[in-house]
């Protein structure tokens, strides 16, 4: 499938969905990894879409945690600092690491979300703020690479849906209330 196609059902995706405030794409997929954008505007500013942006306990969809409760998730965020999630009976799941913190501007990871845990691939995740007219540009882009038994096709399509997903749930809680 082209570049041109997956652009195209990440755009038709959308479409579907009329209540998602995102534009979705899968930027390119290969035999070793993919790249995934998602794009959204807020009408706040690029600060109060951090402060949401830090708290995925607020904003990220239980359904995708280990735990089945996002309540359970925390973001240290700082350089080395663990974007993690508590365990029922003591456990916890390192999901992300922090690589880079410029508050009110970016927001980079480093890991594998969720499934790709047990893959041999490696992510990562940015988030970038950008004043724009009433409020914040918000794109997050997640970069996956390593080796994927049967590909990475099927996965980049998988992990648009769901940062999508995440990313229209970050607006609502950002946005004016």
């Amino acid at each position: 499938m082209s570049r041109l196609s997956y652009q195209l059902a990440g755009v038709f995706a959308v479409l579907l969905c009329a209540t998602w405030p995102a534009a979705a794409a899968v930027d390119g997929v290969g035999d070793s990894g993919f790249s995934v954008t998602e794009t959204a505007h807020v009408t706040a500013s690029p600060d109060q879409v951090y402060a949401a942006l830090i708290v995925p306990s607020k904003w990220w969809d239980s359904a995708h945690t280990f735990s089945q409760n996002a309540a359970n998730l925390t973001l240290d965020a700082k350089a080395g600092g663990c974007w993690c999630e508590t365990l029922p009976g003591g456990g916890s799941v390192m999901h992300m690491t922090v690589a880079y913190v410029a508050p009110g501007k970016a927001l980079r990871l480093r890991g594998a979300l969720g499934p790709f845990q047990g893959m041999g691939v490696d992510g990562a995740m940015t988030v970038m703020l950008k004043l724009a007219g009433d409020g914040t540009d918000i794109t997050m882009t997640y970069a996956m690479g390593g080796y994927a038994k049967g590909g990475f096709i099927d996965l980049a399509k998988a992990a648009d849906g769901v940062l999508g997903e995440q990313l229209a749930r970050l607006v609502k809680v950002a946005g004016p209330h």
